[in-house]
């Protein structure tokens, strides 16, 4: 690696600068103040104020930082190296205000209006889930937009707290409310875990959302739920949404709503490998809570989901060129 000159923006080496040194970048990468000239920005949105229980997530795009730096050039299965594909960066954190969620909700839709007028992809360090909402808001101001859904959750609730509409168990609703996403070509991977009524699946099931619970996932590869979701969600733009907490808590902790039983980070990959050649607008790895972590273990698995989906998002930027 060392001394070779490339157009694109690249990783530190790490055989120069070791990992543990230098200002921390998603990946390594140079900082950008502007989205302008890239094709990928990297962003961190470090706000939980839709969390209905254990906060922390605010503090993830800082660890998924510091992680990501043990992060090489290259995808060892699929041999695609990003960087050389595409113009990436580190475009900072988003701005949100910790104590006005509706003010946090403008703000991030704002940033990534911004991204999306550039021409740009974002891929999204959270944040809890409710970041999503508004992300989806800027992305899909144009027509509404596919989902693939990596959770525990189906994220599909009402209200919480009385007549409180936006929470991180409310997002995919608001969005299809809003006419923001398609639901007949939305997926969700994973879901389980205890609810609070029978009919908490009803609004997804009867809006044409196609819900995977971890039972039926769990009689399957996960390549052959992968040819399903390609199925449905078709050649139409796509959002991905990774939900740290469908990952099982044995090895993703650090999050605050864990269930068990979930998915492991090797399926978690096979699964993302299998997003090819979709036509992705935007992704985000949501819910790593630091505080809840060992030994960073599940901001690395957040910061390993990213380079997976970069490496994907990038793959499909340079087929598009061709």
């Amino acid at each position: 690696m060392t001394g070779i000159t490339r157009q694109n923006n690249q990783p530190l080496d790490a055989a120069v600068l070791p990992r543990f040194a230098g200002l921390p970048t998603f990946m390594r990468l140079p900082a950008a103040a502007s989205p302008q000239g890239l094709d990928v920005a990297l962003v961190g949105v470090p706000y939980d104020g839709g969390t209905t229980n254990r906060a922390g997530a605010r503090h993830g795009p800082r660890e998924i930082r510091n992680q990501s730096s043990l992060l090489r050039r290259v995808h060892h299965a699929l041999g695609i190296s990003p960087y050389d594909l595409v113009q990436v960066a580190d475009l900072g954190d988003c701005p949100t205000n910790p104590i006005d969620l509706i003010d946090s909700l403008k703000r991030i839709e704002g940033f990534f209006a911004e991204i999306k007028n550039a021409g740009v992809t974002p891929i999204t360090a959270g944040g809890d889930h409710l970041i999503t909402l508004p992300i989806m808001r800027a992305l899909a101001a144009d027509g509404p937009i596919g989902l693939i859904q990596f959770d525990s959750h189906s994220d599909t609730n009402d209200r919480y707290f009385g007549d409180n509409p936006y929470t991180h168990g409310t997002p995919f609703r608001r969005a299809v409310e809003e006419g923001l996403l398609d639901p007949k070509r939305a997926v969700q991977i994973g879901i389980r875990g205890s609810i609070y009524d029978p009919a908490d699946f009803d609004f997804a099931k009867a809006n044409g959302f196609r819900i995977i619970f971890i039972e039926e996932y769990a009689r399957r590869q996960p390549e052959d739920v992968m040819d399903e979701v390609r199925a449905i969600v078709g050649g139409g733009p796509v959002y991905i949404s990774f939900d740290v907490d469908s990952i099982d808590p044995s090895m993703a902790p650090g999050t605050g709503t864990p269930e068990i039983g979930g998915i492991t980070t090797l399926e978690a990959q096979r699964m993302v490998r299998g997003l090819r050649g979709l036509s992705i607008v935007g992704a985000d790895v949501v819910e790593v809570a630091p505080p809840f972590d060992v030994a960073g273990m599940t901001a690395l698995v957040g910061a390993t989901l990213m380079f997976e989906l970069l490496c994907i998002v990038a793959d499909g930027i340079a087929a598009r060129r061709q």
